[in-house]
């Protein structure tokens, strides 16, 4: 997996009572592929949380690589780590200007200057 795939995985809800296959972003730096065993992801929702500086806005029109088939938003505080062999498929890639920005995001929830 490498920074910037948008893959499908089975994102379990936050009760434990189910999941729900849905996208999501890789967001660790590539030097890590081989050393961790896990993977880190964002979550993608097309459900826009509206909390400023927790989401980007990720348009299929625009992030045409994306392989998303809505606007979407990534949702930075719902950061996860996954062995790679649970996640179902890769669907697509974002540009490195989305990445910026969900990199800036991901400083935001997590109070990094």
């Amino acid at each position: 997996m490498n920074r910037g795939e948008v893959v499908l995985y089975d994102w379990a809800y936050t009760d434990g009572l189910g999941s729900k296959l849905r996208p999501a972003v890789v967001v660790q730096a590539d030097f890590l592929l081989g050393i961790l065993d896990d993977t880190i992801l964002v979550q993608i929702t097309t459900t826009r949380h509206g909390i400023p500086g927790t989401e980007v806005e990720i348009d299929p029109a625009v992030e045409t690589s994306s392989g998303l088939l809505h606007v979407s938003y990534a949702f930075c505080p719902n950061i996860m780590t996954v062995d790679p062999a649970f996640i179902d498929s890769t669907i697509g890639v974002l540009s490195d200007a989305a990445m910026r920005q969900i990199e800036g995001c991901l400083k935001a929830v997590l109070s990094i200057p």
